[in-house]
């Protein structure tokens, strides 16, 4: 098997095919020489004459006519085994899909994404994980098929692309003295804050940009995930500090109304991250493009926040 050479059964193949050395080297656009020479190294596996003159012509002998047929289909089966891969069309696929997401994006993205799997890849289940460690492995280790978010350092062989940018938002219950009327930052300073935080922390950048105004704000309850905070400020007079997206997506969910806040605080960027290997799986590739176009739909749709 260390001798086999693959390319003989196809020189085989347009030598039965065409009986003549001339024309299967024109057909696998060879010279004739080389082909003749090829020739002679089938005749020396094969230990048979394959072709042999008959008056200006070749002649197939017993032997290459008993393999023609068989070569003709291990050739056929060889050619489409190496071809490159046919897209599968996305109602086709069946596979489980594994997106690494922060409960603060599953609400609209991850709704709307879940929309779109059942309308165009029914067969696809896809499975939505929390945000953890955030560790490449998972990505390596096909794991985590996706992971969406803010990106951090993922290592140089990690893929990603960015989504768009987010900003932050502030949300209060609709029956909430600060629901109505112009959002103030001092206001907004002397809010009862609920913090949404998976490691239990108070303080976060927010506390250092009102410091700089010469405010301090009340931290009132810590809870760890944004869900929750959304759910305690529908419930009460406190405020929330949240991104954009989600502000949308819990204000049409639960009795809140969505404001500006009432200082700069900047936008950051949201991107997706995969392992290259994934680059030309049919799944994967509906699943990026189907992400990138959610996202970009959801901007373009966003209403302005007023302050």
């Amino acid at each position: 098997m260390a001798d086999l050479d693959l390319n003989l059964l196809v020189a085989l193949d347009a030598l039965l095919r065409e009986g003549s050395v001339a024309r299967a080297a024109e057909r696998l656009h060879l010279s004739a020489p080389a082909m003749s020479r090829t020739l002679t190294r089938i005749r020396d596996t094969l230990g048979d004459p394959v072709l042999v003159r008959a008056g200006r012509g070749l002649v197939p002998t017993p032997r290459a006519l008993a393999l023609q047929e068989q070569v003709r289909e291990v050739v056929r089966e060889a050619t489409a085994l190496l071809a490159p891969g046919t897209p599968t069309p996305p109602a086709q696929l069946t596979r489980t899909l594994t997106v690494r997401v922060n409960d603060g994006i599953i609400p609209l993205l991850g709704a709307a994404l879940y929309q779109r799997a059942r309308e165009e890849a029914p067969g696809l289940t896809l499975r939505f994980v929390a945000e953890g460690t955030e560790d490449v492995e998972a990505l390596r280790d096909g794991d985590v098929d996706l992971d969406i978010g803010v990106q951090g350092a993922l290592g140089p062989e990690i893929r990603v692309q960015r989504l768009g940018e987010d900003s932050f938002a502030v949300l209060v219950a609709r029956t909430s003295p600060l629901a109505r009327g112009r959002l103030t930052l001092a206001r907004f300073a002397h809010a009862e804050f609920i913090v949404a935080s998976r490691r239990g922390m108070t303080r976060n950048p927010l506390d250092a940009l009102l410091e700089r105004q010469g405010h301090v704000r009340r931290v009132t309850g810590v809870v760890p995930n944004l869900l929750a905070a959304a759910a305690l400020v529908a419930r009460t007079e406190a405020i929330a500090v949240v991104p954009s997206v989600f502000a949308r997506s819990a204000a049409a969910l639960m009795p809140l109304r969505m404001r500006a806040v009432p200082l700069e605080t900047g936008a950051f960027i949201v991107a997706q991250a995969w392992h290259p290997r994934f680059d030309r799986d049919p799944a994967h590739v509906w699943l990026r493009g189907t992400v990138k176009a959610l996202w970009a739909e959801m901007i373009r749709d966003a209403t302005p926040v007023r302050p």
